[in-house]
């Protein structure tokens, strides 16, 4: 049922009208209507289905007595709702019908045929909610709604958008992740070069919402946060979240939400779980996709196998009618997925020491790891030759499974409880980069809550949330595969170790033989409590109440255990002269425990100072302890210099004890006819010191972690390891603002059109190697001591420092649309538009490459340097998707209703333009003595084809290396800006087509679905960013053959999937 009761059943916000109907109808809340759990085979049961499909005689069946349809509408606080507009529709012979409501709030239609409805109730100042209903020929039928108050329109001045069940089922989603739908609204963009870390960063699809980091976002299921250990979207080991027949309604707040939403500085994305109804019903489904169906991706030599199959059930009923349900909804899927790697590896001609530069003479440990890892190429030379294209395609397993089940219970017309538990297991095993090992990682998710609503008078309502939610996690396991070498200890360089991670510009790095690959293990635990008490005075709207979060974050990590090598240039590889070398000291590794609490208190007030005008003011305090090891294992450099670090609490001084949040905001109908809404807001939105932002230094700073490395120069009273973390002189904070217009243009199309605008500072920066040479600034620029290598660091007793700064900034300025289409009951169009840019200077928030476009070690003592787009950055983006049932003709009789009737349709489309990055010098150019010395760029050259510095449309020179020119002398830094290139744009669409066939004779309401998906229907070739190959020039200044050489996709071919879904 689409009026499913809210996460706080308190919230009274909303439309003018919607305060009206509140304060002068006080009523019970609804009962619900809950599906009971059941799993069954589904493809096996395809000829039976056949059978009864073809066998139900194409008559018109005689006669039979009418029915009665009735019930009650009520709004999520349990205030009658009267006069609602009810639209019936015959979803078996497309007629409808209409009804008005009564003052009591309930309804009637009678004179309805036995069959199947789509019911909608809708309200002013209300969403219209709607619910399929099967009037059978023996008795009447009940469908009570509950109404959730409409966002955006008059007394909200938060921009949001909600999908209902409908959106989520029937629209094309790859994958089936519900995730995806967040997407659709305007402000809203996937951060495309999300890591490929498996798990260090999460496994979830990372979104920007109105210009936010991705990590200051937050998920929400049933009012419980569900970010992960690094803060990231929730998400199994294949990056989709299961499950979407388990949702009930999608939630997308964008900007300037009110204070009782917080633990966000970014978006807030919620999901509500399906519950029961009094009638049994449920659907058992599989979707299942081949590569014989699919075309060949563009870098595919030979198409790849492909199997994938997704199946479950969801179902659901009354344990005690009208009082207690159940709805339970499994999903598994198991696939085998053909993966294409397009890799550079040195040719047959470098492996002779016969380099473009000169020949080099080959030391003979270096070929025989060449040639043991490193497979000679099978495609085209680059270049002068040095290096060469090797393609090879294996395949990526994943099995999963996921479930979810909640119960409903209604105590009294004042008290009903719920509960939900969910749960979800995910596997991946893959090939490496150069398929000398497998690789794998693991998840395991959970999650309870419980919520308790109670009314405590007629206009006070209380409801109280508690739950848990725990995920397990293994990433960097490895397997032997084809290659037998990756388990010979004989290549390694650590004793007892194999061989050890080799990194050289213009060739694809090798992430070691087994079980030398950085590792961890997350095992994260979050306990939440929330209690809001929601209130109507006169003309307020009164909401307040605490809340409290307890993290337990266990992990261990183990960094390069086999070591790892940086090289300068292929020739310098070639005759093993080593630029860096670091390992880790296996006695040092050790298991973490990090606690820490986040207490918060808020008030909310929606104030209707005039009939058509309604001021939203709020204030929420949020504060976090410090995060504190159980072992007392913490460890941090109060300055970069230190000699010594400090160990034990505090790690740092807390920056949250004044984090006041304000919240203020307006909504204005200045035609005073419900039609039109002018609204606009100012907040305040902390950024709490939550564990993801010291995690990976934590498990890697001396004294409890200690590395060896080839470039320690000097004895210090420490190992090389250190973390340097400085406290914000000030609050971490995010300032967010919007003004919008929406007008109902005509009956069921709507338009939204706004100005959103956000200011971040103190935000979080972090450099992977802060102990670096600095530079002298000159006119021409930044200039390092010359010749290369002759400075001195910054502190000499430390090998690198990995340091975490609170003085970046943020902007973000957009124009949003949004235009929808309600088309009848059951058919709907939508879209969205967003012109925005987001600016800053660093896009991560962790230590390590967040995003792949990243500049991991940003110079720190200069900001500008690093201002430029956001990583994450898209300047344009348009969506549109709709889901469209398409009617019976009524003059059709017999087969010819069956043929032409029970099509629906649904789609989306995507067209976008792509992401920024920076092209630069592979190894240490400029001599900054860094272990991550990615920090120089080229100079940019003028000239008539250098207008533009990409090739647009050519994937293997896409960047116009004849535009940027290497410095002089080579330690002055370049003049070319920060992600000042952009990638290649994103233009998609996904179809669905479903033929819905009912099934008299085993009753009204059962039907077989089936279904045909269609993803990247034109099969474009939507190519990634060059981010492998990025770097233009080594750090000798020689020209690199492979930059600006695309090697994937953005979207796969175009695939086509098949589905048979059975309902009753």
């Amino acid at each position: 049922m689409s009026g499913i009761m809210p996460k706080s059943p308190g919230d009274l916000r909303g439309s003018d009208a919607g305060k009206n109907y509140q304060q002068e109808y006080i009523r019970g809340a609804c009962l619900p209507h809950p599906e009971l759990f059941r799993v069954r085979p589904v493809l096996a049961l395809a000829p039976i289905t056949f059978l009864l499909i073809f066998l139900t005689p194409f008559r018109v069946f005689s006669q039979v007595a009418a029915r009665t349809l009735s019930g009650k509408v009520t709004s999520e606080s349990g205030s009658g709702i009267p006069s609602a507009h009810l639209s019936i529709l015959n979803r078996d012979n497309g007629s409808s019908a209409s009804a008005t409501g009564k003052q009591d709030c309930s309804y009637q239609v009678s004179n309805l045929a036995p069959g199947n409805y789509e019911v909608t109730a809708s309200a002013p100042g209300f969403e219209p909610a709607s619910m399929r209903v099967t009037i059978r020929a023996d008795a009447d039928a009940v469908a009570d709604f509950v109404l959730h108050l409409r966002k955006g329109q008059a007394g909200s001045s938060t921009v949001s958008g909600v999908l209902n069940s409908q959106n989520v089922t029937e629209l094309p989603l790859n994958g089936r992740s519900a995730s995806d739908l967040a997407a659709l609204e305007p402000g809203v963009a996937t951060a495309r070069t999300q890591s490929s870390g498996q798990g260090r960063y999460g496994f979830g699809t990372q979104m920007t919402i109105s210009g936010g980091r991705p990590r200051q976002n937050d998920a929400r299921l049933d009012g419980i946060s569900v970010n992960d250990y690094a803060n990231g979207s929730p998400g199994s080991a294949l990056g989709v979240n299961l499950g979407v027949d388990a949702v009930e309604q999608f939630t997308v707040l964008t900007s300037n939400y009110p204070a009782q939403v917080g633990r966000s500085s970014g978006g807030v994305v919620g999901a509500s779980t399906r519950r029961g109804t009094n009638s049994f019903h449920g659907d058992v489904f599989e979707f299942i996709r081949n590569s014989a169906l699919d075309a060949r991706n563009f870098f595919d030599s030979a198409k790849p196998p492909f199997r994938r199959n997704q199946f479950g059930a969801s179902a659901g009923g009354p344990l005690w009618k009208n009082r207690t349900f159940l709805f339970g909804d499994y999903e598994g899927l198991r696939a085998s997925t053909g993966i294409t790697q397009v890799d550079t590896v040195p040719s047959a001609g470098a492996r002779a020491g016969n380099l473009s530069t000169g020949a080099v003479a080959v030391d003979p440990r270096v070929l025989r790891f060449v040639n043991a890892f490193f497979p000679l190429p099978n495609g085209s030379l680059l270049g002068s030759g040095d290096t060469g294209i090797y393609t090879f395609s294996e395949q990526q397993v994943t099995p999963e499974n996921y479930f979810t089940t909640r119960m409903d219970h209604k105590f009294s017309a004042r008290d009903e409880v719920s509960g939900t538990y969910m749960f979800d297991n995910g596997t991946v095993r893959q090939p490496d980069e150069l398929n000398n090992k497998l690789t794998g990682y693991d998840s395991r998710r959970q999650f309870f809550t419980v919520r308790e609503g109670h009314t405590l008078g007629p206009r006070t309502l209380n409801s109280f949330r508690f739950g848990i939610y725990r995920v397990v996690a293994t990433t960097g396991l490895t397997f032997a595969s084809g290659n037998p070498s990756a388990g010979n200890p004989s290549f390694g360089t650590v004793p007892g170790q194999n061989a050890a991670e080799v990194t050289v510009p213009g060739i694809t790095a090798f992430t070691g033989g087994l079980g030398v690959t950085t590792n961890f293990h997350f095992h994260w635990t979050s306990i939440q409590a929330y209690d809001d008490i929601s209130l109507v005075r006169g003309n307020h709207s009164l909401k307040f109440g605490p809340g409290m979060e307890r993290i337990r974050d266990n992990k261990l990590g183990v960094s390069t255990p086999g070591g790892e090598f940086l090289f300068n240039s292929i020739s310098e590889f070639l005759t093993n002269q080593p630029f860096s070398l670091a390992a880790a000291i296996p006695s040092a590794v050790s298991p973490r425990g990090f606690r820490q609490t986040i207490a918060a208190a808020y008030v909310q007030d929606d104030w209707r100072s005039w009939p058509n005008l309604t001021i939203n003011l709020g204030l929420r305090y949020e504060m976090s302890t410090v995060m504190t090891e159980v072992h007392g294992k913490l460890t941090v450099l109060r300055q970069i210099t230190d000699r010594t670090p400090h160990l034990g609490d505090p790690l740092i001084s807390n920056p949250t004890l004044g984090n006041f949040e304000p919240r203020v905001g307006f909504s204005w109908d200045p035609m005073r006819d419900g039609r039109t809404a002018v609204s606009g807001g100012f907040g305040i939105f902390d950024v709490l010191p939550l564990p993801y932002l010291f995690q990976m230094n934590e498990l890697f700073s001396a004294p409890f972690f200690e590395s060896a490395s080839a470039r320690n120069l000097g004895v210090g009273t420490y190992p090389v390891a250190a973390y340097a973390a400085l406290t914000a002189s000030s609050n971490t904070l995010v300032m967010q603002w919007n003004l919008t217009i929406q007008h109902e243009l005509l009956e069921g199309l709507s338009l939204r059109i706004g100005y959103v605008g956000s200011r971040g500072v103190h935000q979080p920066l972090r450099t992977e190697d802060a102990d670096i040479v600095l530079p002298t600034l000159t006119p021409q620029g930044y200039l390092w001591p010359s010749p290369v290598g002759s400075g001195t660091r910054l502190n000499p007793n430390a090998g690198r420092i990995t340091a975490g700064f609170w003085d970046g900034r943020s902007y973000y300025d957009a124009l949003q649309v949004q235009i929808k289409k309600k088309i009848g009951s059951s058919s709907q169009l939508a879209g969205s538009y967003t012109w925005g840019k987001t600016i800053d200077t660093g896009s991560g928030s962790m230590v390590g490459d967040e995003y792949t476009n990243s500049i991991s070690s940003p110079l720190f003592f200069n900001l500008k340097l690093n201002r430029g787009l956001a990583d994450f950055n898209v300047s344009h983006n348009l969506n549109l998707n709709y889901t469209w049932v398409l009617g019976t003709p009524k003059w059709k009789t017999g087969i010819g209703v069956w043929a032409l009737g029970g099509w629906q349709l649904g789609g989306v489309f995507e067209a976008s333009t792509g992401v920024p990055f920076t092209p630069g010098f592979a190894g240490d150019s400029l001599g900054v003595g860094s272990t991550e010395p990615n920090v120089d760029v080229p100079n940019v050259l003028t000239g008539p084809n250098c207008g533009s510095y990409v090739n647009a449309g050519n994937p293997k020179s896409y960047i116009r290396t004849q535009c940027f020119a290497v410095p002089n002398p080579i330690t002055l830094r370049g003049n070319l800006g920060r992600n000042t290139l952009s990638g290649p744009g994103l233009l998609n669409f996904d179809l669905s087509v479903a033929k819905n066939n009912y099934v008299k004779r085993v009753s009204d309401a059962f039907n077989v679905q089936f279904r045909t998906e269609y993803f990247n229907v034109f099969n474009r070739a939507n190519f990634a960013p060059p981010l492998d190959n990025r770097n233009i020039f080594d750090a000798t200044g020689a020209a690199i053959a492979n930059a600006g050489l695309i090697t994937s996709t953005q979207t796969p071919s175009r695939q086509i999937q098949l589905a048979l879904k059975i309902i009753w």
